[in-house]
């Protein structure tokens, strides 16, 4: 049997743990991550990820961010627009505005197969990274100085480390048997790309009206054309019916919804459906073991806060293992699930609240949900303050 022995071992190999295993390796670890998946780019899959500063500035410590730059499309404007009157028309329009906490942006949108380019590319390059796959996780033995860990193709690890980033359904924290709190809403995303008649203006967009918020993310201009990606919340059958939908009827539904925000919206390539729901692992640790990004916790696509909080993750724990001597030591695992645990489990209660409040069907709940953005933007200390939060700052 084929056993490696490296300082930390990263099982998943999505954005999120790419992200760590180059992060780890920037600070002379050597680190593996497997990856279940073919190391390849797919074709583009339509999603793209809004990087806020804080994690900008991740990127570059790292020193990933150089690479990512030139892919970037500046969110300089989160707009929040109520739709929920009896007709499908803009009624409360809130412009949180990113100079007026002293940022020229909030932060930047990358299509996602954009990233992960990046990513392949810089482990192949970097001499403390390697990637294996495709390849799994199969067993997990903690041991007092290092885990041991089977993989599905029969090799073993050894590792100081083991950082699960092997997603909602992962087989590291199935492992250390922590239980996981799960929400279901019973919603769906449909995820597409339009062109739409007005430039964006590098604003991300979220209408409310019912069912779910219709987000227009901010794309680079393709061939003169100005460009969005759409991210639609609804219901799963409203959802499945639209995604069957013949292009025509499909571009009236997707022009309704948006009231026009944009001026016509022209639906280009594939639509995509993508299930929601909220997940929260209890326990953010185990021996030898961290848990982060959806491994850790999963939230609905409001506010861009999902890959933010994994990398929020990430920072913490390089903050936590700088200079130390055993980087899977107790009180380093430990100290690292306290440090998260509470700050996670708020952020994802807040945004199952946000989606809730973005569903309410009667007219009552959706009339109380314009009064309170209107008093929540209406005071500016308190607009700041959640401009901040959002931000994770």
């Amino acid at each position: 049997m084929t056993r490696i022995a490296t300082d930390i071992l990263v099982a998943g190999g999505g954005i999120a743990g790419m992200t760590a295993a180059l992060g780890m390796a920037s600070m002379g670890h050597r680190v593996i991550c497997i990856d279940p998946a073919p190391p390849e780019i797919p074709k583009p899959d339509l999603r793209s990820t809004a990087f806020f500063m804080p994690s900008v500035r991740l990127l570059q410590r790292i020193g990933l961010w150089d690479a990512l730059a030139d892919h970037a499309t500046p969110l300089r404007i989160m707009r929040i627009a109520d739709a929920g009157g009896e007709a499908y028309k803009i009624r409360e329009l809130a412009d949180f505005d990113a100079t007026e906490i002293g940022q020229d942006a909030f932060g930047y949108n990358i299509a996602n197969h954009r990233i992960r380019q990046v990513l392949l590319d810089s482990i192949a390059a970097h001499p403390n990274a390697d990637l294996i796959a495709p390849d799994s996780v199969q067993t997990l033995l903690p041991r007092t100085h290092e885990s041991l860990i089977s993989l599905t193709s029969g090799a073993q690890i050894s590792a100081s480390l083991v950082i699960a980033a092997d997603g909602r359904n992962s087989r590291v924290r199935e492992a250390l048997n922590i239980p996981i709190a799960t929400w279901q809403f019973g919603q769906k995303a449909l995820v597409f790309n339009v062109v739409t008649e007005i430039a964006h203006d590098n604003i991300s967009t979220e209408i409310h009206r019912t069912g779910g918020p219709f987000t227009l993310v901010p794309l680079p201009d393709a061939d003169g054309q100005n460009m969005c990606a759409i991210v639609w919340m609804a219901t799963g059958p409203e959802i499945e019916r639209l995604h069957k939908l013949e292009d025509d009827a499909f571009a009236q539904e997707v022009n309704l919804r948006s009231c026009q925000i944009l001026g016509q919206l022209r639906p280009v390539g594939p639509r995509v459906v993508w299930p929601i729901i909220a997940q929260r692992a209890e326990r953010l640790s185990g021996p030898r073991t961290v848990l982060i990004a959806e491994a850790a916790h999963v939230i609905p696509p409001i506010g861009a806060q999902g890959l933010n909080m994994s990398l929020s993750d990430l920072s913490t724990l390089m903050d936590l293992i700088e200079g130390a001597e055993d980087i899977g030591a107790p009180e380093i695992t430990d100290r690292y699930h306290r440090r998260r645990w509470t700050e996670m489990a708020v952020r994802v209660q807040g945004v199952i609240t946000l989606n809730r409040a973005a569903m309410a069907k009667s007219q009552t709940l959706r009339d109380l949900r314009v009064a309170a953005l209107r008093s929540l933007y209406g005071i500016a200390p308190v607009r700041r303050r959640v401009m901040k939060a959002g931000m994770g700052v």
